[in-house]
């Protein structure tokens, strides 16, 4: 099993990283990832710890040695099930803001080698390379993010007539032993502190296209490869302030192809617009990948209810029929997205040997997700009040014996000393109103695209055969007679 030391180290590889105008020498000494990576080598801790192997582990097939089960292709509803059990065990200990944990693309992959015939149909080779590279990852425990979206630069033209074809990530020439891709592409959360790139794109691209229809893995230290990460919210103060930014801020990063090399056996989509469209719907890869962010969204929506309900309990609110309303319309909408995953497993099918997680439980979650989402923290905030903004400056107030007693005295809670109460305020603020909590809402709001896309997914997959056979039986009812 690797450990999180071994991930450590294999991140100190020379890629090419860019904050604040300069290249990171080093992402695992770097403030702005140094405990984000931290956060991540944690979990290959627990998925490697002895005690924990039966629910973190399964044989590799290839091996027989233990492999992470978030690499597992589940073939029952027990599989699938056991997989939630993994992802939900790393989940718990980032609190749910880690969306780009390992075990998400690990989903996708997994995905992808359920359906080999899929990507055969361009030609065997795909499949071959598809399945082999599957394996890598799985037996070596390998952190793949990706980068499926491309850049916001014209959205009224089609990728191939942009003002520049080389501004989005696509092939600009093609060797006997591989391909050269130059361009940018979005938004690689998690990047900086991965193993290895997924480069494909979600969004149906068209006839004309071809040059940017692919899919293909290549290592975060591929030369031509650089990442440009967003303004990293884990420097934005000290720990005790900024308690979940300086711990959970895996970061989103534009990923810039400068004339980068991919051998053949890493590319598994080559110039198909046909395949790329249909690998996340003909393969149970946007199923398997998604599961696992559900599994994530849902703990952390365990940790809002959790904050809320202490919130409330030191304040004295708990019982103000007020705060109880607003705690059940809160609790209401956690309890429908916990059963909407459970839904993906007894209400999931199996196509060709392989558990399909449920189609429809999963795009009604996805299209909701941006709308309850915020309705959620505007309940948290209205319970909150000023709570969270009448705080003092920082931790270091507490060390100034001039205003020290002050704070004690006025900044304490009924059940609770101002150094408990302050400390909890601070870990709600930064979940709901820091630049980290706001980066975190506008994930969310997006998490599945936009959301119009998930309803359309989920109006497609909907039974209206069984539907509208009620409504015939209605239409025939006999008639009654007096």
């Amino acid at each position: 099993m690797r450990t999180g030391a071994d991930y450590l180290r294999a991140l100190n590889d020379g890629r090419r990283v860019f904050v604040d105008g300069e290249a990171v020498k080093d992402v695992t000494a770097h403030p702005a990832f140094r405990q984000a990576a931290r956060s991540i080598a944690n979990l290959y801790d627990i998925a490697a710890a002895p005690e924990l192997r039966e629910r973190m582990t399964f044989a590799s097939p290839k091996t027989g040695q233990p492999v992470q089960r978030g690499w597992q292709i589940p073939k029952t509803h027990a599989d699938l099930r056991a997989r939630r059990l993994f992802s939900e065990t790393w989940a718990e200990a980032t609190f749910g803001l880690m969306g780009r944990a390992p075990d998400h693309v690990a989903g996708f992959f997994a995905g992808y080698a359920a359906a080999p015939k899929f990507f055969a149909a361009a030609g065997q080779k795909f499949a071959d390379n598809l399945v082999a590279f599957y394996e890598f990852m799985r037996d070596n425990h390998i952190y793949c993010s990706y980068a499926i979206v491309p850049p916001q630069i014209d959205r009224s033209k089609p990728a191939h007539q942009q003002s520049d074809p080389t501004l989005y990530a696509g092939v600009v020439k093609e060797r006997d032993d591989g391909i050269v891709i130059s361009g940018a592409q979005q938004l690689a959360t998690g990047g900086a502190i991965s193993d290895y790139i997924h480069l494909s794109c979600i969004q149906p691209l068209q006839p004309g296209d071809e040059n940017y229809a692919n899919c293909l893995a290549v290592p975060v230290a591929a030369e031509g490869l650089k990442l440009y990460p967003r303004k990293p919210y884990s420097r934005a103060g000290s720990a005790a302030d900024y308690p979940l930014s300086s711990r959970f801020d895996e970061s989103d990063s534009y990923v810039i192809f400068d004339n980068a090399f991919v051998p053949w056996e890493r590319v598994f989509i080559y110039r198909n617009v046909e395949l790329s469209r249909d690998q996340w719907r003909k393969t149970p890869s946007h199923l398997l990948g998604n599961h696992q962010a559900q599994v994530r969204y849902v703990t952390k929506l365990r940790f809002m209810a959790g904050l809320a309900q202490r919130m409330n309990e030191m304040t004295g609110n708990i019982a103000q029929p007020a705060v109880v309303g607003l705690m059940g319309e809160l609790c209401s909408l956690v309890s429908i997205y916990e059963a909407m995953l459970l839904a993906h497993e007894t209400m999931g099918t199996i196509e060709d040997g392989i558990l399909w997680p449920s189609k429809t439980a999963f795009y009604a979650a996805s299209a909701m997700q941006s709308e309850f989402n915020g309705r959620m923290l505007e309940v948290f905030r209205e319970m909150a009040g000023a709570a969270f903004i009448t705080l003092p400056s920082s931790d270091a107030d507490f060390g100034n014996p001039e205003i020290a007693a002050d704070i004690a005295r006025y900044m304490r809670a009924g059940s609770a000393d101002a150094k408990t109460r302050v400390k909890l305020m601070r870990l709600i603020w930064d979940f709901l109103g820091s630049e980290f909590g706001s980066r975190h809402a506008q994930y969310e709001k997006f998490y599945g695209g936009p959301s119009f896309v998930a309803k359309q997914n989920l109006y497609r997959n909907f039974d209206f055969k069984r539907a509208g056979a009620l409504v015939d039986r209605a239409l025939n009812l006999p008639a009654i007679s007096d």
